[in-house]
């Protein structure tokens, strides 16, 4: 194989947090992480299944059709197409994911392409594991691109986005909706259904999401040579409904499906599917033979 193909290995350069200043966005994140962890030490003295059970509705309701399929298949890579109306209420699911609004996360995810595994990559493994996993979103202050994202609140790649009125509105008044439906829950059901439906939930899709960032890019397998550090984990995917088929999706960062293999868990792909099927979804890209025998040989 040519040197110039040989993947990236992993540097972790020391880390020096005592010179590192925080700014306001570093601290609201920082806090929201914290409480939003620290209110799960009150979820085993609030078992209710009935709670469990929204819990695990909303996991499902905001994790599959909000980030997997809106946020990251149809946002970020344009993989399929949807009537408006159906776009901006899954991706409005997203939005109480507490992982940003479309415009953020779209721009961010863009950029992990654009510069995959290298220092301007806004979570890449090459600082060391929880840099990937977790520290570039609650600090973004060293120069990277991370840090210019936050500083200036401009995301160039996700013009498509900037343009809509709805998503220039999720973006103005993002914390809102959150805050929204954890009053919702809590009128609902109580202290129980705001634990299990936000708290609960949101820590542990978070956690699986940052596990696609970093332990997808460090351990796993290598089915394509994609020329980066992206591994397929079958067991992340089981949390994060396909995403983890990860290296899969960097060989073909536009297909609607990432579980290219006909045993590769991805209930993503197979609601994508349902809707091409029934007519509501359109122009759904798949890789072609062509393009994975290429990678597959390269």
């Amino acid at each position: 194989m040519d040197a110039s193909k040989e993947p990236k290995s992993i540097v972790k350069p020391p880390m020096s947090f005592g010179k590192k200043k925080w700014t306001k966005i570093d601290k609201k994140v920082a806090f929201t992480f914290f409480f939003l962890h620290f209110l799960c030490i009150f979820a085993p003295f609030q078992i209710n299944w009935s709670a469990i059970s929204i819990s695990f509705t909303l996991y499902i309701i905001i994790g599959l059709f909000g980030i997997t399929i809106s946020y990251h298949r149809n946002l970020s890579h344009k993989s399929f197409k949807i009537p408006k109306w159906l776009e901006y209420l899954f991706a409005y699911c997203g939005v109480h994911a507490f992982q940003g609004d479309p415009i953020n996360w779209v721009s961010t995810h863009r950029y992990h392409h654009q510069f995959v595994d290298t220092e301007k990559d806004p979570h890449s493994p090459i600082k060391g594991f929880w840099s990937s996993h977790i520290i570039w979103l609650l600090y973004k202050g060293d120069g990277s691109l991370s840090e210019m994202l936050g500083r200036h609140r401009k995301w160039d790649n996700a013009c498509d986005l900037e343009n809509q009125t709805f998503y220039r509105f999720i973006h103005k008044t993002y914390f809102l909706h959150p805050i929204a439906l954890a009053l919702i829950l809590y009128g609902i059901g109580g202290f129980p259904y705001f634990i299990w439906g936000m708290c609960v939930r949101s820590v542990i899709f978070l956690h699986g999401t940052f596990m696609v960032n970093s332990v997808c890019h460090i351990w796993g397998k290598q089915q394509w040579k994609t020329n980066d550090l992206s591994r397929n984990n079958w067991w992340i995917s089981l949390l994060v409904f396909g995403e983890g088929w990860h290296n899969n999706h960097h060989a073909f960062e536009y297909s609607a499906r990432l579980g290219i293999e006909w045993w590769q868990y991805d209930p993503g792909w197979y609601v994508i599917r349902f809707l091409e099927a029934i007519g509501v979804a359109t122009h759904v890209k798949l890789p072609s033979q062509r393009h994975m025998q290429k990678l597959a040989e390269d």
